[in-house]
């Protein structure tokens, strides 16, 4: 999915305050959107476009039984559909939010609703919805100069790219429910399920960035936990297949996991404990992992920051092993009653 927002335009802005309903707070709705002049709506459009990973995963809005029942999506439907209901169904999603706010963690706060227009998404022009959730203020300085003598007055509010919670919701795919993207900058946790799951009700779409994703760190999973439970490794051989499992999805377009488990396990046995704990892990977190799909290089990028290749020894020394583990080698020196490893090389730099 190819999104380019740095040409959009902010023309609506509705805000209600939504307190937690659960703890006795209030919801307050507003009567009409804010009448914002051009210079403000620029500024907000930059701060509030700006956290959203445009690369990364992407969500649909869903419900078990219809997308008729999810509240969220239907009003973001006829917002988009009919221009002139959009405070209206800024105000429903307020009040959707208060309902959905009733665990004692959920802090109170703004939500915003905003109208975008000519947002590109796979080269075509369409209007969006944005969703942002402010909890989180700030104090400010605000000074005023009389003459030559400043007045100070402190104020509290909130910056603008700040936000702690967002959504951007395309008009693209609507009968799957929609391409949306999520920010929250509490990605754990009871805050985190209420926004994505209780609120908006979205799961991910099975994107290549998805599947790429989710594969690897599947795979680190096994490779870093299970691995060593069934079978007797030494930590450079683990090292080893993290690094294969790498290099397998830098140097390929497309991923197939036949193809897969021959270069990076190629004992029969080891592939046969992967795809156990393949069938564990999918069920465990709810996940569809095809066999063959496009290799994704910004989560391929994302993930390796997570494969370790990193042989920590005591305190002293960290060995950093990204080729052949055959020229290193492990061994027990009874005289000192230490371990100790021998590394092979070429040149010195």
């Amino acid at each position: 999915m190819q999104i380019n927002i740095s040409e959009a335009q902010l023309n609506k802005v509705s805000v209600h305050f939504v307190g937690n309903k659960g703890t006795g707070g209030e919801l307050v709705t507003s009567k009409k959107s804010l009448g914002l002049g051009k210079e403000e709506l620029g500024i907000m459009k930059a701060g509030f476009l700006e956290r959203f990973n445009l690369e990364g995963d992407t969500y649909r809005f869903h419900h078990l039984s219809s997308l008729d029942y999810n509240e969220v999506y239907n009003y973001c439907l006829e917002a988009l559909a009919e221009g002139a209901t959009f405070h209206k169904n800024s105000v429903n999603m307020a009040k959707h939010l208060y309902e959905s706010t009733v665990h004692p963690k959920i802090r109170a706060g703004e939500l915003y609703v905003c109208h975008y227009e000519n947002c590109l998404v796979n080269g075509a022009f369409v209007e969006a919805i944005g969703l942002y959730k402010t909890e989180t203020k700030s104090h400010f300085i605000d000074l005023v100069n009389e003459g030559h003598d400043f007045q100070m007055s402190l104020r509290e509010g909130v910056e603008v790219n700040k936000f702690d919670k967002g959504c951007l919701v395309f008009p693209t795919n609507a009968e799957q429910g929609f391409d949306v993207l999520i920010y929250d900058s509490n990605g754990k946790g009871e805050e985190a399920v209420f926004w994505r799951e209780t609120f908006l009700s979205v799961q991910p779409q099975a994107t290549e960035f998805y599947q790429t994703n989710q594969f690897m760190g599947m795979a680190k999973q096994f490779i870093a936990k299970q691995l060593p439970q069934e079978f007797t490794v030494e930590k450079t051989e683990q090292i080893d297949l993290l690094n294969k499992s790498v290099e397998y999805f830098r140097g390929n377009e497309q991923f197939d996991k036949k193809k897969f488990e021959k270069e990076v396990f190629e004992d029969a046995a080891m592939v046969m404990a992967f795809r156990k704990f393949e069938t564990s892990y999918s069920d465990e977190h709810d996940l569809e992992l095809a066999d063959k799909f496009d290799i994704s290089t910004q989560a391929v990028k994302k993930q390796a920051r997570v494969f370790k290749s990193v042989l920590k020894l005591d305190k002293n020394f960290h060995v950093y092993i990204h080729g052949d583990k055959s020229l290193i080698e492990k061994g027990y020196d009874a005289a000192l009653g230490k371990n100790y490893y021998k590394i092979y090389f070429d040149e010195e730099e």
